[in-house]
């Protein structure tokens, strides 16, 4: 018998969809029924239904900074799925939601504020991204993973939690992911990962560098849907995969350096782990900035080192990497002296507290 209801929001990308995830079985200890609404057909709703989670889709446009004609049509579909997320929620009856952003959140907090149902949201990222910045006025709470990020939210609001850590992330086996790369000697193995979506630029460094690198490492390298080379799919000491979802513990823990983008989510899991790492942040141009914010402050921490979009010429990764493997020592002696706080359970009494006090 469950004490207590949760309705989870978020998608777009996994980086809004895993950190749910790592809160579920916690939330199923304290006596929460887990459910989530998503998309029609967004990322989210495979990794969910994957997780046996129920999951209810509703219409929700995309949030962009910039133009697009379909800005014009897209509110009229936030609205459709504002209504789509209030039959849902007046069906399940739930004593909470919580939302780790992304456009399709957005609806779900607006309906839920209209039946006055708690809403706590998560902000990975230094600041508030969009779909955040439009739910905050209705949400109770909203949980940073920065100490920077608390300026930003106004209301008294902010509660710095830190970024929920999926358990099997820290349970990996190394044997078994080197058995899965089936490497056949003993350097040392670089995951590089792109972000859930890829990053083509990040693809075709590794891979115009791939025999220099071969020189010193293994690489195992996560490269995105539709972005494996069919030319290296034999190449000694490299393994490539479009996604991997039960396997990435594995893999993870098999790496003794990790080369990624600088999503929040996934930065505090490399830090949770002790891997040293480089990060490749998403440049203004495409992004917000955010992952640019994130990877400097892991670079004042001694955490990691950065290489931005525009320095990636010539040898400059190669280069990057040596630089990496020889400040390993220093960045893991950096790791040690992290706080070991437990976000999951910070997050979880949030969660207790708005359901207490609505």
């Amino acid at each position: 018998m469950y004490k207590y209801k949760v309705i989870m929001t978020g998608g777009g990308t996994a980086g809004h969809v895993t950190p749910n995830l790592a809160l579920v079985p916690a939330l199923k200890e304290n006596g929460f029924e887990v459910k989530y609404i998503g998309s029609k057909d967004g990322i989210e709703k495979e990794i969910i239904q994957n997780n046996n989670i129920p999951y209810f889709k509703i219409s929700s446009g995309k949030l962009r900074r910039y133009f697009d004609f379909k800005n014009f049509s897209d509110p009229f579909k936030v609205l459709k799925g504002i209504g789509d997320a209030n039959k849902i929620l007046k069906k399940e009856k739930p004593d909470v939601v919580f939302s780790k952003g992304g456009f399709v959140a957005v609806p779900v907090v607006i309906a839920a504020y209209l039946r006055r149902i708690p809403v706590v949201a998560h902000e990975s990222d230094i600041t508030p991204g969009l779909a955040n910045k439009l739910s905050a006025p209705f949400c109770n709470k909203l949980c940073v993973t920065f100490r920077e990020s608390l300026k930003y939210i106004k209301d008294n609001k902010g509660v710095l939690t830190g970024s929920p850590i999926r358990t099997e992330i820290l349970h990996g086996n190394k044997e078994n992911g080197l058995k899965i790369c089936n490497f056949k000697n003993h350097k040392e193995v670089i995951l590089i990962m792109g972000g859930s979506l890829g990053s083509k630029i990040i693809n075709d460094q590794i891979r115009g560098s791939l025999d220099l690198i071969l020189k010193d490492f293994n690489i195992i390298h996560i490269c995105g849907k539709g972005n494996l080379d069919n030319n290296l799919t034999n190449k000694h000491g490299y393994k490539q995969f479009e996604y991997v979802s039960e396997e990435l513990p594995d893999l993870m823990n098999s790496a003794d350096y990790i080369i990624s983008r600088a999503g929040a989510n996934s930065i505090f899991e490399f830090l949770a782990l002790r891997k040293p790492m480089l990060l490749i942040p998403l440049s203004k141009k495409a992004s917000r900035g955010d992952q640019i914010l994130n990877s400097n402050s892991f670079k004042k921490e001694g955490y990691a080192l950065v290489l931005n979009e525009e320095e990636l010429v010539d040898n400059t990764l190669y280069n990057k990497i040596l630089e990496l493997k020889s400040k390993k020592k220093d960045i893991l002696n950096s790791m040690d002296n992290t706080n070991g706080k437990n976000s999951i359970d910070l997050i979880i009494d949030v969660i207790l507290s708005s359901i207490k006090n609505k």
